[in-house]
């Protein structure tokens, strides 16, 4: 698989989700064997998310190495929860990974997360 081909899979799902009502990509980036994504979506219940992902194949298989993907409320206003790798709480297990829930000081132990993955999550979580 090429980035390319991995890019146009994650726009497909955000078409197709039934979590997502609309969104924006803000950027993307195709290297062939690397790539980035970053997006604006409109959440099928009105809030909002930006998601932020780089990632890497290697033997067609796909690694999300950095991600930053951020839930709010309708208004911006109110952190839902925040799930990234930006290595600032070291004593975490599973370290860097880490979900901010509700507030930025309440950070949990997280894990690696994909696009793909966080709108599994996003399916489930949000009433549709």
């Amino acid at each position: 698989m090429e980035s390319s081909q991995y890019l146009e899979n994650i726009k497909s799902r955000l078409i197709s989700s039934s979590a997502i009502a609309a969104f924006t990509i803000v950027e993307e980036l195709d290297f062939g064997d690397h790539g980035y994504l970053r997006a604006r979506v409109t959440l099928s219940n009105d809030d909002f998310l930006e998601i932020a992902e780089y990632f890497k194949i290697t033997d067609n298989v796909v690694t999300t190495t950095r991600y930053r993907y951020q839930w709010m409320d309708c208004d911006r206003s109110t952190l839902r929860k925040r799930w990234d790798n930006v290595p600032h709480f070291p004593d975490l297990p599973n370290f860097p990974h880490h979900i901010h829930i509700e507030a930025e000081e309440n950070v949990v132990s997280g894990y690696v997360l994909s696009i793909q993955e966080l709108l599994d999550i996003l399916e489930q979580e949000i009433e549709i």
